[in-house]
């Protein structure tokens, strides 16, 4: 008898259809890559088929910028063909666009500072109605307990 060459079975392969692990909702909106440096947010251009020109030309004043879809090649396949914004990555009647991460620091430090006044102001109208009879204090904390204390 002829002797056979045999390959081990470890060696062999076969081809197998892999199962997607769940399946997902599609994205109604697609976030682009990171950038280093950016902050991305879509912003709103029209409701309905009815241009918002104020609130796109607020946010270009406080400094974002729409975003090319030639410096986006992930989202190239979103790039507006016609109006004001062509070439720019648009979906639905909103704007991708970016700003400097330094900018939202700073937007973020303002809104906080903005909040802290107000809540001081509160405070302040608060507890100035307090009488001595019967004392008002302004807590902020809170807490969290489970079940019952026996």
């Amino acid at each position: 008898m002829a002797e056979q060459k045999r390959e081990s079975r470890e060696l062999e392969t076969r081809a197998q259809d892999v199962r997607p692990a769940m399946w997902q909702p599609p994205e109604t909106l697609p976030e682009p890559d990171e950038r280093p440096g950016w902050a991305h947010r879509y912003i709103r251009i029209s409701t309905l088929g009815t241009a918002d020109p104020g609130n796109i030309s607020g946010k270009l004043r406080e400094g974002y910028e729409p975003c090319k879809a030639a410096d986006y090649p992930e989202m190239m396949i979103h790039a507006t063909q016609e109006g004001r914004f062509k070439g720019n990555i648009e979906i639905g009647g909103l704007l991708l666009c970016r700003i400097p991460e330094e900018f939202m620091k700073q937007r973020d430090k303002y809104y906080s500072d903005q909040n802290k006044v107000q809540m001081e102001s509160v405070d302040s109208t608060f507890l100035r109605q307090s009488d001595a009879r019967m004392p008002l204090f302004a807590e902020r904390k809170s807490q969290v307990s489970f079940g019952t204390n026996k």
